[in-house]
């Protein structure tokens, strides 16, 4: 089994976080430090811990990050003018947290993908 996270704690409530999506697949909630107006992360329920661990398997549920991606960003009202989807992948893809998770992010322009 996979090591606990502090978003396996999200997911089942221990730590209280407003949920602004949530199902038998993935849950989706605020970062609680935004780089933008609008930042969501989208985590998998199972904990993956990085893109290099993910399995056949697990297509359904990184499809379902990606259709409950577009469901945030219409909600968000972000949809129209553009949004990004990332995920980060170990040290030097910029990972924090070792249980992948999908950042929405708009609201505003993005610029530029990459600022190396």
């Amino acid at each position: 089994m996979s090591e606990e996270t502090i978003f396996s704690k999200i997911i089942r409530q221990e730590i209280p976080t407003p949920l602004l999506y949530q199902d038998d697949l993935v849950t989706a909630f605020r970062d609680i430090a935004p780089r933008v107006e609008s930042h969501i992360l989208i985590v998998p329920n199972k904990v993956i811990p990085t893109i290099n661990d993910v399995t056949e398997q697990d297509e359904l549920t990184l499809g379902r990050m990606v259709t409950v991606a577009k469901r945030l960003a219409k909600d968000e009202g972000i949809d129209e003018n553009g949004y990004r989807l990332i995920i980060n992948c170990n040290e030097h893809g910029g990972q924090e947290v070792y249980h992948i998770h999908m950042h929405l992010l708009g609201g505003q322009p993005l610029g530029s993908m990459l600022s190396v």
